[in-house]
């Protein structure tokens, strides 16, 4: 495996940079998108990524503006502008066809992109995807603290830093709701989720492989998998979910 140097980075038309690792190789370029967060150091990306590097493939890992290594204030992000960051450096950076893989919050960005390109997505890999979690993934009294307070604070399992959730976010993920109807995306996808995930419910899984409008969707339910699939095993089953797409036409 090659080693992949330090980021590089691309300025956004306003000039925030965003940060980068753009391994060259055979397409589709294969597109990871970190989880709330998250980054592209984490064990799913660069799993995926040493992967790749052995499959002369190509692939994009990526850091949201206020996320990682890009610059920005995390607390300044938003579900449309994140989404808005990942068009960008795929428009700049990818050649042709690409695959999205997403998780968590990653998933629900990956759906909005496949949306925003349908015509060069060849395949959509969600792990532990988790579309409209600004929906389900509050009580009434915490929307309620955040329309009020313009943010919340909750305790991560992840990390000493607490999860923020500002009303700028919330509202934005509001208007990007997607579960509530058909999904116009034609592609292939997989969709790996664990049983034992106590972030996103796993029956989430079935309602979006339910709503999305192409003909070959897969869901993989992991009976002892927890929210992140970070085992060995998981890494496994979605080198495999990767590795086994339909190539492209």
């Amino acid at each position: 495996m090659t080693d992949m140097p330090p980021p590089s980075y691309l300025p956004r038309p306003d000039g925030l940079r965003l940060a980068y690792k753009h391994r060259t190789g055979r397409g589709p370029t294969i597109i990871f998108l970190p989880g709330y967060m998250s980054d592209m150091e984490g064990g799913k990306a660069v799993a995926l990524d040493a992967w790749v590097a052995e499959q002369g493939r190509a692939m994009l890992r990526l850091d949201y503006s206020g996320c990682g290594a890009s610059e920005g204030a995390f607390t300044d992000g938003t579900l449309t502008i994140w989404r808005d960051d990942v068009l960008f450096l795929i428009d700049q950076l990818v050649d042709g066809q690409f695959i999205l893989v997403g998780s968590s919050m990653g998933g629900w960005l990956a759906l909005l992109v496949a949306l925003a390109r349908p015509e060069r997505l060849s395949g959509l890999i969600g792990i532990a995807a988790a579309p409209d979690f600004t929906d389900w993934g509050f009580t009434q009294d915490q929307k309620l603290q955040i329309l009020r307070e313009g943010r919340i604070e909750e305790p991560s399992d992840y990390g000493e830093e607490p999860y923020v959730t500002t009303k700028a976010f919330w509202q934005s993920g509001e208007a990007s709701r997607l579960l509530h109807g058909p999904i116009a995306i034609d592609c292939p996808v997989r969709l790996l989720h664990g049983q034992r995930d106590d972030v996103v419910p796993w029956r989430n899984a079935l309602t979006l492989a339910q709503q999305l409008r192409s003909a070959d969707v897969q869901t993989l339910l992991i009976k002892d998998g927890d929210h992140r699939l970070s085992r060995d095993q998981d890494l496994a089953r979605l080198i495999d979910a990767v590795a086994t797409l339909p190539e492209p036409i």
